[in-house]
């Protein structure tokens, strides 16, 4: 499993029945989390002493039930030396996914050995804790999404960095039809990482399902790829999209191109009163070795 372990500011106190209780820097919630199925609450005081709840809708969405009357709409948190600007959203996400450090962290170490500059291309939804590591580590980042409001937000966690001045451009774009493009227009990519939703529509009503997008997306970008790539990294919180088929749409496609090392595993959490780990989704890495 690959495992976020390194975070100062952000923690899972405990995770039971189907929800997960959290501190945010100093600010404490409680949400779902359908992954975890046992009941077995291991600290149970501060279950019932949060700053903010969500509670799930029986007709969609859900809201916060907030105790603490202080708390702000947005702070900041920070992992090593990024910043990022998080508050709780009307989907219970509050923006970041603390999983993804132990990405952030591989992106950072392959860009920061690299004896070249490294132009990366990030594509799909939340994952711009990417963007900001890839950029902080050095590299040049064409960050797309269908998404005004997250581009926004993806700045936002871009300046809160110190990486305003970086070389980054914000795409708000179906991401096949922005791949597309690149081919036809020769532009290419060092890295490439994506973090596809299972379901989704592009800016102009484009449906994307991920069960037949996603082989035909790697596909595209096998072709905006370098001739000397870096890694390519997939990451899905898809149920039922398991690690082997990463690890096999990787092997014929990546693998096959341009040869080497590749793997797939969980992402996990570590959940600190109980010592368990939470899995959060699979992701797929693909990196080139000479």
């Amino acid at each position: 499993m690959y495992l976020s372990d390194k975070w100062e500011d952000y923690k899972i106190i405990d995770a039971s029945g189907g929800e997960k209780l959290e501190y945010w820097g100093k600010y404490l919630l409680r949400r779902p989390d359908p992954i975890a199925v046992w009941d077995d609450k291991t600290d149970i005081a501060r279950w019932n002493k949060v700053d903010a709840w969500y509670h799930r809708s029986n007709k969609g969405g859900g809201n916060w039930q907030v105790f603490n009357k202080s708390i702000p709409d947005k702070w900041q948190i920070k992992y090593r030396d990024l910043v990022f600007n998080v508050r709780p959203t009307g989907f219970k996400h509050t923006g970041l996914f603390p999983e993804q450090a132990v990405n952030w962290d591989f992106i950072s170490d392959l860009i920061k050995s690299a004896t070249r500059p490294i132009k990366v291309l990030n594509l799909f939804f939340f994952f711009f804790g990417a963007t900001v590591s890839a950029l902080a580590s050095g590299a040049e980042v064409c960050h797309v999404d269908a998404s005004k409001g997250i581009v926004t937000w993806a700045k936002e966690n871009v300046v809160s960095s110190g990486l305003g001045d970086s070389k980054v451009r914000y795409i708000v774009d179906d991401v096949v039809k922005f791949v597309k493009r690149e081919i036809r227009r020769g532009n290419k990519y060092d890295g490439i990482i994506m973090d596809p939703p299972s379901y989704g529509r592009g800016p102009s009503g484009e449906m994307w399902k991920i069960e037949d997008a996603l082989y035909p997306l790697i596909c595209d970008c096998m072709e905006i790829l370098s001739d000397n790539p870096l890694f390519l990294l997939i990451n899905s919180y898809t149920t039922g999209l398991s690690a082997t088929v990463l690890k096999n749409v990787i092997k014929v496609t990546a693998q096959k191109k341009f040869g080497g090392e590749f793997d797939a595993d969980e992402i996990g959490l570590p959940i600190h009163a109980s010592g368990l780990i939470l899995p959060c989704g699979i992701t797929g890495r693909w990196v080139r070795k000479d």
